[in-house]
């Protein structure tokens, strides 16, 4: 786990802001349900980070790295009130924020998910 997230945090630093990115580069599951030309990637970044992190591939998760960066997905990610356990450990330990931060941690739905694992 330490050197997937070593590995994680060096490229996204290298690759950070390189290029231009569009909704087109994404895989195509992620956004099936809306229209793709009206999402904006920085107007709706909640959005995306959102579901990068409920259904993305690897691919994905290097894109927004080379979007946003790690400190802004955190950001994001603290306020994702049904971010799964293993999103909020894996962020909270490469973005180095305290798991006591994350809104998903203090609000714990009232309903668990069926599969919790």
């Amino acid at each position: 786990m330490i050197f997937v997230s070593l590995y994680l945090f060096m490229f996204c630093k290298m690759e950070e802001n390189s290029g231009h990115i569009s909704v087109a580069d994404f895989s195509k599951h992620l956004f099936w349900d809306v229209n793709k030309s009206e999402i904006d990637l920085m107007r709706d970044r909640h959005y995306v980070v959102r579901r990068v992190f409920s259904c993305g591939l690897m691919n994905d998760w290097n894109l927004i790295c080379r979007l946003y960066g790690i400190q802004e997905i955190g950001e994001i990610a603290k306020q994702i009130r049904d971010l799964d356990p293993k999103s909020h450990a894996f962020i909270a330990l490469i973005a180095k924020i305290p798991e006591e931060d994350f809104l998903c941690y203090t609000t714990k739905q009232s309903t668990p998910q069926h599969w919790n694992f």
